[in-house]
């Protein structure tokens, strides 16, 4: 008898196969089953993700805070987190219009209560008039509620003596970082040394590294000058710029203004030479300008680059490709939580605009409650509006005691041996460079951790206070520092300072 043929080969095999499968099937559910998704097979760009601000010295912050809620007994009584511009959470007290406005929309039946003024209900109207079901609930256009980016365009124009700007040039976001991103996204392409190179501020703000991992773009650093108040420099580009062309292909260019985590102020002849740079060298540039109302040194004045960059005239203003990024966040309203800013885009090419907007809609909208708090900021109380009088008392209050809180941070940190704290020109934070002894660096190395991520540990566990290492921003090799927000209340921040400062003294005894 010969071998089966045919159909009944096919069946013969068919169900050897099944058998098998079901075998295999049976050990699989007996077995353990391994996880689709590991650390292996997740997506390797993640992994590479770091987020310094939000890292593993806040985690341990947020256990301590949980310790002593359950009574265990510390060197201190309370953590004081100094590592997050977060201005509400440090006590900072809401801006009433702000507040008013958004109540109203947020729930229109208080439209009719004596309690609210009348220019702040004619906003609430003007606002859901301009909302889909005339509710905060619905989804507005994907590039924001139209009046609002309206209203975004004219404060530009006003803040930049009159330079116009366009409302289709402008999209709201999900604060500046939503923005931020998306630019980023547009900008990277390319495999091995044609990848996107984007040239970023070393220290920086880590929301560009991590999102220059996570979208496997090539991070180029250039260093600000320390010893001339964290000025930018030219040569400095120049010289990271031509170092990186050798693996990448430089396309970006990011300026932190007022920097963070730095606090300096750019001049405008700095900006103009920035400007010139970008030009000659085709770069594409992006102006984070979160921090533009946050300026106190004397002096200093906060410049947008899109003002000088119109005010060079051609072939600049016509040709230069630029983003600037606003947001809500931070400024004297401090209303992090709501989410809100822009972006503005010049000279971007027509169809990359519409490929943005593309990008934009896919996440539907930012979120209205943001969009409102941005029309607000953009369009405060004119001076005939009866909320004109305590919206600039309170605008001006919160402005005037940052700017004593940058000059009291300086000046108790240069008092104290081993720190040496710049100038803080603008922004939130104090970044100052700090001694460490050789012993606790060797230590630190032994512990498999950065010499100042070290110092700001043994800082919080022995005293409660929060501040980021300077490793999470980047510095100059054999340089330590630490960044802390200049946001706790007069009362508190003296203190904080000081007891910073001794226990740097005492850890450097311990040390030596």
């Amino acid at each position: 008898m010969g071998a089966p043929k045919g159909p009944g080969l096919l069946r013969g095999l068919l169900g050897v196969m099944a058998l098998r499968a079901g075998e295999h099937s049976q050990a699989a559910m007996n077995g353990p089953k391994e996880k689709v998704l590991t650390l292996d097979t997740m997506n390797p760009c993640v992994k590479r993700v770091e987020y310094a601000v939000r890292g593993p010295i806040v985690l341990r912050a947020l256990e301590l805070e949980q310790e002593l809620r359950q009574g265990v007994k510390k060197p201190f009584t309370e953590v004081i987190r100094a590592n997050i511009g977060d201005a509400q959470a440090m006590g900072q007290r809401p801006i009433t219009f702000l507040r008013q406005v958004l109540a109203l929309c947020v729930h229109p039946d208080l439209l009719s209560s004596p309690d609210f003024p009348e220019d702040a209900k004619r906003r609430a109207k003007s606002i859901l008039q301009a909302c889909g079901g005339h509710s905060l609930g619905a989804y507005s256009i994907s590039s924001g509620v139209q009046p609002i980016r309206e209203d975004v365009a004219r404060y530009i124009q006003r803040r930049d003596g009159g330079i116009p700007a366009d409302p289709n040039n402008i999209f709201l976001s999900t604060g500046a970082s939503d923005a931020i991103v998306t630019v980023l996204k547009l900008l990277v392409s390319g495999e091995g040394r044609t990848r996107t190179g984007v040239l970023i501020p070393i220290p920086q703000y880590p929301l560009y590294s991590a999102a220059l991992a996570e979208l496997a773009a090539v991070q180029v650093d250039y260093y600000l000058d320390e010893e001339r108040a964290w000025a930018l420099d030219v040569a400095e580009l120049r010289r990271a710029l031509l170092q990186a062309r050798d693996h990448c292909r430089p396309r970006a260019l990011c300026v932190i203004n007022p920097g963070n985590p730095t606090g300096q102020v750019q001049t405008r002849e700095c900006i103009e030479a920035v400007i010139r740079f970008a030009f000659e060298e085709r770069l594409f540039l992006m102006a984070d300008e979160v921090y533009q109302d946050n300026v106190y040194a004397e002096g200093s004045q906060f410049h947008s680059f899109k003002k000088v960059l119109m005010e060079m005239g051609p072939p600049y203003a016509t040709q230069q490709e630029l983003a600037s990024f606003h947001s809500v966040s931070k400024g004297y309203m401090g209303e992090c939580g709501f989410r809100g800013g822009y972006v503005e885009v010049v000279n971007m090419d027509a169809a990359v605009q519409q490929q943005m907007q593309k990008l934009m809609s896919v996440r539907l909208c930012p979120p209205l409650p943001g969009q409102v708090v941005l029309n607000m900021v953009v369009s405060p109380p004119a001076p005939s509006d009866p909320s004109f009088t305590q919206f600039q008392a309170e605008r001006q209050a919160v402005l005037a005691e940052l700017a004593a809180k940058a000059k009291l941070t300086e000046q108790v940190f240069n008092e104290a041996p081993g720190i040496r704290c710049n100038p803080v020109q603008g922004a939130m934070y104090s970044f100052p460079r700090i001694q460490l002894p050789p012993r606790a660096v060797q230590r630190a190395q032994e512990l498999g951790l950065a010499p100042d991520m070290f110092f700001c540990m043994s800082l919080l566990e022995e005293t409660g206070i929060c501040v980021v290492p300077g490793s999470g921003f980047g510095q100059r090799e054999g340089t330590y520092h630490f960044r802390m927000t200049i946001l706790p209340s007069m009362e508190k921040l003296r203190p904080l300072l000081e007891k910073l400062s001794q226990f740097h003294a005492k850890f450097t005894r311990e040390y030596s």
